[in-house]
């Protein structure tokens, strides 16, 4: 079979798991694409575990957003491969390491005493402000920002619609802004 018919067969059997969510369909996808897409995040420098986790991701991604592929405008590869490409910059995104260039180096001064009291103060105000919003609120703040999850992570962890989620953290964003200011 020529490269040009496989490619037609893997985009045939995306649009058999956008139109009847096959699962053999998609099980063929995944055995053919995965670990391709593994090896492919893990040539980009990704570790083996992150690339895991990514593969995983684009081919959970692949069923649940198989709607989105258009065989007119790009290869079912082209489609994978663009997923996998976004979800490892999501990924570098996600770390925050700093650059080497960004480290510091060589002897830091002391801390201004009067810098650290002032940063004590505003975290303790920070913690005044937190305790006052509501529950519901406070708790995907928390989530968010302490325990570094995303949006989506924490949807998937409690089970909450992630517009409710991005709504509530909004929300509570602007109340501590105001508290804050």
């Amino acid at each position: 079979m020529s490269g040009e018919a496989l490619q037609d067969d893997w985009g045939a059997l995306i649009l058999r798991v956008r139109d009847t969510k096959d699962q053999a369909a998609f099980a063929a996808l995944f055995r053919h694409f995965a670990p391709r897409i593994k090896g492919f995040l893990m040539k980009s420098g990704a570790s083996a575990s992150l690339a895991e986790e990514c593969a995983q991701d684009v081919m959970a991604t692949l069923w649940q957003k198989s709607h989105l592929f258009d065989p007119t405008r790009a290869s079912a590869a082209t489609w994978v491969f663009t997923i996998a490409r976004n979800r490892r910059i999501d990924a570098l995104r996600k770390s925050r390491r700093p650059e080497p260039e960004d480290l510091p180096w060589g002897a830091q001064e002391e801390p201004d005493q009067h810098d650290m009291l002032e940063l004590s103060q505003e975290t303790d105000r920070l913690a005044e402000a937190m305790a006052l919003l509501p529950e519901k609120q406070r708790e995907l703040i928390e989530r968010a920002y302490f325990s570094d999850l995303s949006h989506s992570e924490i949807a998937i962890e409690t089970g909450l619609p992630l517009g409710t989620i991005k709504s509530r953290i909004r929300l509570a964003l602007e109340r501590l802004r105001h508290k804050m200011s």
